[in-house]
């Protein structure tokens, strides 16, 4: 089979199309950046394409909230060719604004769409401001806490940079936390050398308690960096792996001897490989 098409969807205020299709590339697919108003002159675009990422920035320079304008797009003239999109067997990703954009226009949550007699999840779970109420711009170490993901597979533990202002996931209740326990979907926590015990001892890595900052840099419960769907084929997280493809961009990479490819590649690969005869 040929490389899988990568359609990398910008809109106004989109600054990391560039890296994101770079990183896609550099995992052996063929990637497209495409601006969001060709897709709306023309959904049908969006057919041609095997996988879909929503990258970083600030769309609409977030001026009602991030993701807000950027979501409302994707679930009105969009809507159809979206769910077609997500009934089909495609990939779907969103990093940083990519991730509150499909949080908020209901594309992770698959709740109401596998089922439309089940509630949407979307008004239940969202990406509020950090703790700190400002932006924040450091390296991270994640764990891999769910098995399904299709973008994460044979990763445990990775480290990669954030930036985000409103990375801070929040849930209405106990009960939609468990319920994503449950499912299996919260696939990225922010870690830290002393979470390995805490989650050997609870049994459960993602209910150790709130990781102090800057280890989980902005509050978000149960440390979550990252939310799967239902089948694993759609992922959001508010690092950036796209920032990680070469080891000379970590910031202690003479200290610590890396060299190669950096550590956030292992994400695109997995989506490209997924298509893999």
């Amino acid at each position: 089979m040929s490389s899988p098409r990568v359609c990398v969807l910008r809109a106004p205020g989109t600054n990391c199309d560039l890296e994101t299709a770079h990183a896609f590339q550099m995992a052996g697919g063929t990637a497209d950046r495409v601006h969001l108003f060709r897709l709306l002159e023309d959904p049908t675009l969006l057919n041609q394409y095997q996988i879909l990422c929503i990258p970083g920035g600030f769309s609409y320079g977030d001026d009602i909230g991030a993701g807000v304008i950027f979501s409302r797009q994707l679930r009105g003239q969009l809507n159809d060719v979206m769910r077609e999109f997500l009934t089909a067997d495609k990939l779907l990703l969103g990093i940083c604004n990519g991730f509150q954009t499909i949080l908020k226009a209901g594309l992770l949550m698959r709740r109401g769409i596998d089922d439309p007699s089940e509630p949407p999840y979307e008004d239940k779970i969202t990406l509020t401001w950090n703790n700190s109420g400002r932006y924040t711009d450091r390296w991270v170490r994640l764990k891999v806490t769910s098995p399904n993901s299709v973008f994460l597979k044979n990763i445990d533990e990775i480290e990669v940079p954030i930036a985000h202002a409103e990375g801070r996931i929040a849930v209405t209740d106990d009960s939609v936390l468990q319920g994503l326990r449950d499912a299996q979907q919260i696939s990225l926590c922010y870690w830290n050398k002393d979470a390995n015990a805490l989650a050997e001892k609870s049994g459960d890595p993602t209910s150790i308690g709130i990781l102090p900052e800057p280890d989980n840099p902005n509050g978000a419960i149960a440390n979550i960096a990252g939310l799967s769907d239902s089948t694993g084929r759609v992922l959001g997280l508010m690092p950036h792996p796209e920032r990680y493809l070469f080891a000379t961009q970590h910031p202690q990479w003479t200290r610590l001897g890396l060299k190669g490819n950096g550590e956030g590649l292992k994400l695109f690969r997995n989506a490209v490989d997924y298509f893999a005869d």
